[in-house]
């Protein structure tokens, strides 16, 4: 047998409409994390769609509590297959929780928690984040397993219900099972990558920070005929401090904020790499730091953004000063950048601005800290040649992504390269209604992880 018949039999699986069923029946689950109420939801996703079908193919599993004391967190899974100790072990994850449904909001036809298929789109909740891309991966393998009988290397694998909530235990989970977690790269799927038609290769991610920002000044509204000019307005101290924060254009104004990891290589790497393509909006020329290049902006520095904002009722406005106004605040941020000295930067910074009024409060929804891997690592080469040798295209290559993933929990707890081969796409409405994946990227992301998962047991080089 021969690392095509592998190719051959997950191109089958694609297109007798397996990948779709199986897809479908996970996209049933309404794992939404963020809602109390799905808690069962997210135990059974794991119990009864993802646990059976690993252990038919030898792995041996277990779900576990979820261990973070400080966040309602859904179960883990942990897998393994061992075919021999001394053989290369991978590490691989993925994330079986999804968003809010926002049902009401998808177009006519559409329901989040039902597959729909309309020309080369699968819409469904969590068909790109992260359901189909895990299922590929684990598909991939069951083509391997299929065609030579056993794998020719260990396999390890985290499923986690907690991912949008901020991935709550994973670390705590990841310490607790570091020993038995040993392994020699993580290799997993999530994101989308740069252009649908060209498979992407990233190494780490931006690391995210979500803060409140606060202006409290009185109990109760005051009429604003009476009282304007006389009363200090908590929104327009809080809007002027916001705006202190950044110039016009959106450049960091605070130093501590502005990171020194954009090397010269970095940047000549970032150079060669697509942005804004696919179903994505404009980009906006002038925003962002005006001495670096878009690739730049999103890959090698950080970013400020307001999520959102508050006081009064907007719903139905009123002649009054509003007592008090918020912000919620989220900074994207680098490798380089001292996490422990975001918020406290932040403060000195709005102090020597005059805005010792504005508190500040960090948002307990856990934490990623920053994380990349070079590209010309031996691991990125392995995994380069292999989809090339699959697709017969250059892979791009991105050393951290510009969202933000939990892939701390490999790269600094477990201590492992890490390669993420995303199976999505910019425009794919992830976070959004409508929600989908391209079934052209699936069949060929089944082709490439067979690809991988063959060689990964018999060589790279090896090419029948």
């Amino acid at each position: 047998m021969s690392r095509n018949d592998a190719i051959n039999h997950a191109t089958h699986y694609y297109a007798s409409g397996r990948l779709r069923d199986d897809l479908a029946k996970l996209v049933s689950y309404r794992t939404e994390s963020q809602n109390p109420e799905s808690a069962p939801v997210l135990h059974e996703y794991l119990a009864s769609a993802i646990q059976p079908r690993l252990n038919a193919m030898g792995f041996e599993s277990g779900i576990h509590q979820n261990p973070s004391t400080t966040l309602s967190g859904g179960p883990f899974l942990l897998a393994s297959r061992i075919e021999d100790e001394s053989l290369p072990t991978v590490l691989t994850y993925g994330h079986g929780d999804v968003i809010w449904g926002q049902d009401n909001q998808w177009q006519a036809g559409l329901k989040p928690f039902e597959l729909t298929e309309k020309d080369d789109r699968w819409f469904g909740r969590g068909a790109a984040d992260n359901k189909v891309q895990h299922l590929i991966n684990i598909c991939a393998l069951e083509s391997v397993l299929s065609v030579r009988g056993q794998l020719g290397f260990n396999v390890k694998m985290v499923l986690e219900m907690s991912e949008e909530i901020g991935s709550p235990g994973l670390a705590e989970m990841m310490s607790m099972h570091r020993d038995s977690l040993t392994a020699d790269v993580l290799i997993a799927s999530d994101g989308p990558r740069l252009s649908a038609t060209t498979p992407t290769l990233f190494m780490g991610s931006r690391g995210g920070l979500s803060f409140d920002l606060m202006v409290n000044l009185r109990d109760g509204a005051h009429h604003s005929g009476n009282w304007g000019g006389l009363l200090a307005d908590p929104v327009i101290v809080l809007t002027q401090a916001l705006a202190c924060i950044t110039d016009s254009r959106g450049q960091l104004a605070i130093p501590e904020w502005r990171p020194t990891s954009l090397s010269s290589k970095l940047s000549e790497a970032l150079k060669q790499l697509p942005i804004g393509s696919d179903d994505g909006p404009t980009i906006d020329i002038h925003w962002g730091e005006e001495a670096l290049t878009p690739a730049e902006r999103a890959y090698g520095w950080n970013s400020f953004t307001i999520q959102a904002i508050k006081a009064g009722n907007p719903e139905s406005p009123v002649n009054a000063i509003a007592p008090r106004a918020w912000a919620r605040c989220q900074l994207r941020f680098v490798v380089g950048t001292n996490v422990d000295d975001i918020l406290p930067s932040l403060r000195r910074h709005l102090d020597a601005h005059g805005f010792e009024k504005v508190d500040i409060a960090a948002v307990d929804t856990g934490r990623f800290n920053a994380t990349r891997l070079d590209s010309d690592h031996p691991w990125v080469t392995y995994v380069r040649d292999s989809l090339k040798m699959t697709t017969n295209k250059d892979p791009h290559i991105l050393p951290n992504l510009a969202g933000s993933l939990p892939n701390d929990c490999f790269a600094d707890v477990l201590g492992m390269p890490t390669i993420w081969i995303p199976h999505s796409y910019l425009g794919c409405n992830q976070h959004a209604p409508n929600e989908h994946v391209l079934k052209s990227i699936c069949c060929e992301s089944m082709q490439m992880m067979a690809g991988l998962f063959w060689d990964l047991g018999c060589g790279v080089t090896e090419h029948t």
